[in-house]
């Protein structure tokens, strides 16, 4: 009972943006960071890949799928020391806009178009609002960190050319 009651204390705490849900569900990273026995690629190897395959146009958690899926790698941290996005940025290869702020931009994209054809859909009016709440939200903390300029503003406008 009271292991419960602590759970659901510290669940209760976290946030999930703008949905009901509390779930604590995640993976976990293997405890050991040290590179596998079996791994049999270097990490100048699984540079060029990381190199090649962005230049294909893949965002780098598509890399990363890539390379767990087919080329065996678990982590890409603990065999080269770094993350595949610092990889990326250290070559010039990094898009300009961060991953997760470009999904949002997207889906936002998306929803506006939809919602040009379909005009009476309320509950796509109030999922875009929703979309773009957080758009600006992110926005914020990515010119905050400095990763984004600071004169940088999403505008509906405009966001269909910078996910194009």
């Amino acid at each position: 009972w009271y292991q419960r009651r602590v759970r659901e204390a510290v669940v209760s705490t976290q946030s999930t943006g703008h949905t009901p849900g509390k779930g604590i569900s995640q993976s976990a990273l293997p405890y050991k960071r040290s590179v596998p026995t079996w791994q049999k690629l270097t990490p100048d190897e699984v540079k060029e890949t990381i190199y090649k395959l962005s230049k294909k146009g893949l965002t780098p958690s598509q890399i990363g799928v890539i390379l767990r899926d087919s080329h065996g790698v678990n982590q890409i941290k603990h065999l080269t020391g770094t993350k595949i996005l610092r990889i990326l940025r250290a070559k010039g290869l990094a898009s300009k806009i961060p991953e997760d702020l470009y999904h949002l931009i997207k889906k936002a994209v998306a929803i506006r178009k939809h919602l040009e054809k379909n005009r009476q859909d309320k509950d796509s009016k109030y999922r875009l609002i929703l979309i773009e709440s957080r758009v600006h939200k992110l926005a914020r903390y990515y010119k905050r960190k400095s990763v984004l300029p600071p004169n940088w503003k999403y505008e509906s406008s405009t966001a269909s050319a910078l996910v194009a």
